[in-house]
């Protein structure tokens, strides 16, 4: 494996590669860009790369399905840590082109819904077409095969493109997280500002299924940041769920709460306690009554009394 290296979905000018050159350690290693989220992940799966930055949410449209369905199949991955950008468009063509002149437009699926407005008044007629990430449009347009990208402005340089238009955003304050993936390890130490996701597989689909995974959490005072339902592939109405937790998975809260989906469920799978980004201990609010470490011991060690006899 090649520890000097992190893969990113490339190339080069994205939002990714923004997001990964804000990590202290992005300064030491080579950033390898990848053609698509499934190619980043799967150089640190087949060991050409130490770990992958990848978007895994937006705060528009919620969370990237190509990432999380890659982190749900295939050979096990862990989230190391997270990455928040706030996100803003421009709109890059070719030296002299005028906004009038722009009938076809580009970029990663997940920009639509955050410049849908803005096209819409500005841009009626123009042809949304996909492409695998904003600054792949970037180079197309740069080809000729568009007339018009939305990427980030930092991107126009790189390709020989204009920024036509700024500050392009339907919703104020938009965030894109990233992860940074690698091979599954010993979590880090927790901080006490830490996040746990894992994916959890139902048994068998009856009312109230959902209910008693929610459960699992509710009961020990565990809050839920996100769930999100994914299709398993084996066929209309199978479902696995996304989950980010709050909390460390060496919380005893939060381990119980893993322990308990695992007794009820077939599969669990474990992606990963890592730091929130932009949160201090000292941003987290107070846990419920009886779910801190300190209680789940006092109870333990009542229980063990009572079965010695001792009580």
């Amino acid at each position: 494996m090649s520890a000097t290296r992190y893969a990113y979905l490339g190339p080069e000018g994205t939002f990714t590669e923004v997001a990964l050159r804000t990590l202290p350690e992005a300064a030491t290693r080579e950033l390898v860009p990848m053609v698509s989220v499934p190619a980043a992940l799967d150089a640190v799966r087949n060991g050409t790369a130490a770990a992958a930055l990848v978007p895994i949410e937006n705060s528009v449209e919620g969370g990237i399905t190509t990432t999380l369905d890659q982190l749900t199949s295939g050979e096990p991955l862990m989230i190391y840590r997270e990455v928040l950008l706030s996100i803003t468009f421009a709109l890059l063509v070719r030296p002299g082109t005028k906004l009038s002149d722009v009938k076809t437009v580009t970029a990663h699926p997940a920009a639509q819904p955050q410049v849908r407005n803005w096209m819409a008044a500005h841009l009626p007629q123009a042809v949304w077409e996909s492409a695998a990430s904003n600054a792949d449009g970037a180079r197309l347009v740069q080809e000729g095969r568009y007339d018009a990208a939305f990427a980030g402005e930092f991107a126009a340089a790189t390709y020989g493109l204009e920024p036509l238009v700024t500050e392009i955003h339907d919703a104020e304050n938009a965030q894109t997280r990233f992860v940074l993936v690698g091979r599954p390890a010993r979590p880090a130490a927790p901080t006490g500002a830490d996040k746990t996701s894992v994916v959890i597989w139902l048994g068998d689909d009856h009312p109230g299924a959902l209910l008693e995974l929610l459960q699992e959490f509710a009961v020990r005072g565990v809050n839920l940041m996100l769930i999100q339902s994914r299709p398993t592939g084996a066929g209309i109405g199978n479902y696995c769920f996304a989950v980010d937790a709050e909390g460390h998975i060496s919380d005893r809260r939060v381990g119980e709460a893993l322990m308990g989906l695992k007794r009820i469920c077939p599969n669990v799978r474990f992606l990963g306690s890592y730091p929130r980004a932009g949160v201090t201990p000292a941003d987290v609010g107070p846990l419920r009554a009886g779910t801190s470490d300190a209680e789940f011991t006092v109870a333990s060690d009542w229980l063990a009394r009572n079965l010695d006899g001792r009580a």
